[in-house]
């Protein structure tokens, strides 16, 4: 019998070169995702040797689309966001637009069209979220409150790319691409339409998925089968990614995303996305594969200088963009320059929106291959651009009184009001980080009636806080005007709540100058870490997963003494 074996072959190629050259990519310190895209890029129809089957993995990475996208749903937390949306929502919404602005800017002057340019800059705008958590990941930043700011900031980021995923198609005509050209009145009524069918889905999964999905969940995972558990969870994600495009022509992306974001309701979300992963991670590489495979190598050096000019807008105009925002906010220069650092690079959403663009013909060959050769270099660099902010930051700050006001830059709530009780200035208690153990800290010493001072980075927490009447302090306390502020010099213990484990060794420092007997309580998630600190502080440190095994412990022994007596 004659098989047809393309798809075996694409899938088996696929992953043993990403594999290598995945491998090889990790090996000098870079993403994986780079060596992803240049296994594409051998397979692909612009170089020579074997070439996979252009349209099935095509389809493999819609797949990949679907399971991203659920990953994202299964991940985002209106909380968190809500808890930096002062700074992440404007501040997204207008370096997106500067961006894309930028890349109309240059597609304008290469002579391309309106439309043309308009997707093209927007492929620009928007950074990674896989490369960007694994920056914040690498440096033990992910926790800060740095790193929740950027996280926040690539959230609004994503949720804008899948609106504008959904609506592109309906618009493709009027912006040039397939379709026919429409009149300024049949243009807002396909957007009314496409709204109108957007918020149909919605309010079906809101009113009918929020009920079925988590009870679904729930009865498989009684059955105690992990496989039929696993395949629930990805039945779900690409069911309702293929229900929401067949019934209510929105895009696959977007039901996926729902799929995901009904899924972290559920009691078992947290298995869902482990059981998951596998096959998200699985076919996330075939989707960089595939995208890979649309790059064509020339571009290098048939247009060099318009590589140039995408890198350049990647690199250098949107992380100028966002240092003016988030300073323009009021913010610190440490986090201007982390949050430059994160966006300074682009992904996977640019791929699908590039993607979608040459599908709709709003895109040329050579525009994908523009913003492929834009994501391979900017992703290259992230990580040089990441260590240069230190080293940076400080040479800004020795030559530039400017930059020493903005890195010194003290916000309403940097210090406490004058009309703080005495209590809370003398024999109190410094409590840094106010997060979900900090939290609970702070209701233990509240119950007891011993007065604290609170030091946390996140500015609405310190706000909500001091509408409360707690006395708070906004800032890092590895800055030593923050400690100064919560009046470290009259304490009388300092808790280091804070999972910020790169900022513990230094506030221990700046707390010892201040008040060299003062006693320190430290938490601590790394074992590493933790004997470390038992050995270079010299104080009381608890770490974590020990303290929880000796509460278990004791529990179990209490109840079994009863049975025994």
């Amino acid at each position: 019998m004659d098989h047809n074996l393309s798809l075996i072959t694409t899938i088996a190629a696929a992953f043993a070169l990403a594999l290598i050259f995945g491998l090889i990519a990790e090996k000098l310190k870079l993403p994986a995702l780079i060596g992803y895209l240049f296994a594409g890029i051998l397979i692909g129809p612009a170089t020579p040797g074997f070439v996979a089957d252009l349209e099935i993995a095509s389809q493999l990475s819609e797949i990949g689309v679907m399971l991203l996208m659920f990953g994202v749903g299964l991940h985002f937390s209106v909380q968190d966001l809500m808890s930096v949306k002062r700074i992440a929502l404007p501040g997204a919404l207008v370096q997106m637009t500067l961006a894309t602005l930028l890349g109309m800017l240059v597609a304008h002057y290469w002579g391309w069209s309106m439309g043309h340019g308009l997707v093209f800059g927007l492929s620009l705008s928007c950074a990674s979220t896989v490369v960007l958590l694994k920056a914040l990941e690498s440096r033990r930043i992910l926790e800060s409150m740095n790193g929740k700011i950027a996280v926040g900031w690539l959230v609004v980021e994503d949720m804008v790319t899948v609106l504008v995923l959904v609506l592109m198609p309906a618009l493709a005509g009027v912006l040039g691409g397939q379709g026919e050209a429409a009149s300024a009145g049949s243009i807002w009524e396909t957007i009314g339409m496409t709204m109108l069918e957007i918020a149909g889905f919605v309010a079906v999964m809101l009113v009918v998925g929020r009920r079925v999905l988590p009870w679904l969940l729930w009865y498989v995972a009684g059955t105690g089968s992990r496989e039929l558990f696993t395949l629930t969870v990805i039945a779900v994600a690409i069911g309702v990614a293929f229900f929401a495009s067949s019934l209510f022509h929105v895009s696959f992306a977007l039901g996926a995303f729902f799929a995901g974001m009904i899924m972290r309701e559920s009691e078992y979300s947290h298995r869902a996305a482990e059981d998951s992963l596998p096959f998200r991670d699985a076919f996330a590489v075939l989707f960089f594969v595939a995208v890979g495979m649309l790059f064509d190598p020339s571009i290098l050096l048939k247009q060099p200088m318009q590589v140039l000019a995408v890198v350049g807008i990647i690199i250098v105009g949107k992380s100028l963009a966002a240092v003016a925002i988030v300073l323009a906010l009021r913010y610190p220069l440490n986090t201007a320059l982390t949050v430059a650092a994160s966006l300074g690079q682009i992904g996977e959403f640019s791929f699908i929106l590039a993607g979608l663009g040459v599908s709709l013909e709003l895109l040329s060959q050579d525009a994908m291959s523009l913003v492929l050769a834009g994501a391979l270099i900017s992703i290259a660099l992230n990580p040089l651009v990441f260590a240069s902010i230190k080293p940076f930051s400080r040479w800004l700050v020795d030559n530039s009184d400017v930059a020493r006001r903005l890195a010194q830059r003290m916000d309403p709530y940097g210090e406490l009001p004058m009309t703080t009780e005495r209590k809370f200035l003398e024999g109190q208690v410094v409590l840094v980080g106010y997060g979900r153990v900090g939290k609970r800290i702070a209701m233990s010493l509240e119950a007891s009636n011993i007065p604290f001072v609170v030091a946390e980075q996140n500015r609405e927490l310190v706000e909500k806080l001091r509408k409360k009447g707690q006395p708070a302090v906004s800032g890092n306390a590895a800055d030593p005007m923050v400690l100064i502020q919560a009046h470290i010099a009259n304490a009388a213990m300092l808790i280091i709540a804070t999972p910020d484990s790169m900022d513990i060794r230094k506030i221990v420092d700046i707390a010892k100058q201040l008040k060299p007997d003062i006693e320190v309580v430290i938490r601590t998630h790394h074992e590493d870490e933790y004997q470390r600190l038992q050995k270079e502080v010299g104080d009381t440190v608890f770490f974590g997963e020990e303290e929880l095994a000796k509460g278990m412990s004791a529990h179990v022994l209490q109840r079994f003494e009863r049975h025994i007596l």
